[in-house]
């Protein structure tokens, strides 16, 4: 009798780019249209500190489907009249599609990549009602060895008409 020796070989496929969880920080900045009623009240804003908690989807390889949270740190603060002015700093959350437009890479397992695409931004107001901000969002990435990721970047919300600025730390898994 001949016995039949078969041997399977498990393919394992490449799945360390299913997602990247990521830390960061970012801040708000005010726009120069507002900045202008701003000094007419004779206040100024200062930017606000947060940290950011983002994680990002990769159905395909150039979509990206982003969520963020944002967790400000501080109080926002007005200067009026020359006096310091602390209001409370709500939350952010939100979700979108990026496209990746560049890949350069940097050796065998680095690269920089760029990323752009809508966002839909969510927070809640004073009064504690839900209030939607659409924004465009994008970032330089840099990936080391194909999984740990350093990024700047920056957003715009059009309903709130301010800038932000984000950079962070992750890994991609």
């Amino acid at each position: 009798m001949f016995v039949r020796r078969i041997q399977f070989r498990i393919r394992k496929k490449n799945r360390t780019d299913l997602f990247e969880l990521s830390f960061g920080q970012s801040v708000l900045f005010i726009s120069d249209s507002k900045l202008t009623q701003i000094l007419n009240s004779q206040s100024i804003v200062v930017p606000t500190n947060s940290i950011l908690f983002f994680l990002e989807f990769r159905p395909a390889k150039k979509l990206r489907i982003p969520v963020y949270l944002n967790l400000p740190t501080e109080t926002k603060q007005f200067i009026v009249n020359n006096q310091l002015v602390n209001e409370k700093a709500n939350p952010t959350a939100g979700f979108g599609v990026q496209y990746c437009f560049m890949k350069f890479p940097i050796g065998e397992k680095s690269k920089l990549e760029a990323e752009a695409g809508p966002l839909a931004g969510f927070l809640t107001s004073k009064q504690g009602h839900f209030a939607f901000a659409p924004l465009v969002a994008g970032r330089l990435r840099f990936v080391k060895n194909k999984d740990f990721v350093m990024y700047v970047g920056g957003t715009y919300a059009f309903g709130l008409n301010n800038w932000g600025l984000l950079y962070g730390t992750g890994y991609v898994f």
